[in-house]
């Protein structure tokens, strides 16, 4: 979130820190980046759709630690893991290992 917040200050400092929108269309942009990266020179619809169904455990900055973005040509869900939170009074607290599986 501090590498989100310091793009937000940079680019938008005039956008709702509590805005998941923000939030969204930042994870959103890298996500894409990252597809658009792994293209290399070939930009080609083939490639784009080959590169965003291969992706594999690709970390996310707005994604809590641990869990990673994956893809395949027959599952195109990229989250496929979660951890449970509970609220302290103040905050979330994780607890738990990270849950993963196809249908999480």
């Amino acid at each position: 979130m501090v590498t989100w917040r310091a793009f937000m200050a940079k680019y938008y400092p005039e956008g709702d820190l509590a805005d998941a929108g923000n939030v969204y269309g930042y994870g959103l942009a890298k996500t894409i980046e990252h597809v658009l990266r792994a293209c290399g020179n070939d930009l080609s619809r083939e490639n784009i759709m080959r590169q965003a169904t291969s992706m594999d455990h690709v970390k996310n900055p707005i994604l809590l630690p641990g869990i990673t973005l994956s893809t395949s040509a027959t599952n195109f869900r990229p989250l496929r893991q979660l951890q449970l939170m509970k609220w302290n009074g103040k905050t979330w607290d994780r607890f738990g290992e990270i849950i993963e599986g196809a249908n999480v």
